[in-house]
């Protein structure tokens, strides 16, 4: 079995514009609603879902906590629709997502989400089910329902991605 390092790096826009939207209020647009009383920080992912019955789903989702070092043994993707992931207890999470080769998960790279960001995975784009860190957290969890296979998953063969430290 042939081990690989994943790096983790931090949680930007730009770096994971490939994958999908950061989900985060810096930054973004701002609109004064409910005669002044609210800020609305407007518009903060592209939430895709298609296919027959397609509806959007929001879910509260209870991550258990990982400690360093995480193997990356796997990945799975959503081809009828995205799935967005926004922290409620403003703890740090962990994201490992891939490029597609050729209908397979590429190298996984690692992103650390500060407590105050969620992402939004795009459609097809392969990631790692939720990894939690510090303790037990719950997630406002946004994605597809309806009709059809919205899961496929990848086992990587003799090789674990680790994440020493995060």
């Amino acid at each position: 079995m042939t081990i690989i390092p994943v790096v983790v790096q931090p949680l930007t826009p730009a770096a994971f514009k490939p994958f999908g939207d950061v989900i985060e209020t810096d930054g973004a647009e701002m609109r004064l609603i409910n005669n002044g009383t609210t800020q609305r920080f407007h518009d903060l992912a592209n939430v895709n879902v298609t296919g027959e019955d397609a509806r959007v789903l929001i879910n509260i989702f209870r991550g258990q906590a990982f400690a360093p070092p995480i193997d990356i043994m796997m990945l799975e993707r959503h081809p009828l629709g995205s799935q967005a992931f926004y922290p409620l207890q403003n703890r740090p999470f962990l994201l490992v997502v891939a490029e597609d080769d050729a209908g397979r998960p590429g190298v996984p790279v690692a992103f650390l989400a500060g407590g105050d960001q969620g992402v939004n995975y795009s459609r097809n784009v392969w990631h790692h089910p939720l990894i939690s860190l510090e303790d037990v957290s719950d997630f406002l969890v946004v994605d597809r329902g309806g009709a059809g296979d919205n899961l496929e998953e990848y086992f990587f063969e003799g090789v674990v991605y680790r994440v020493e430290a995060v």
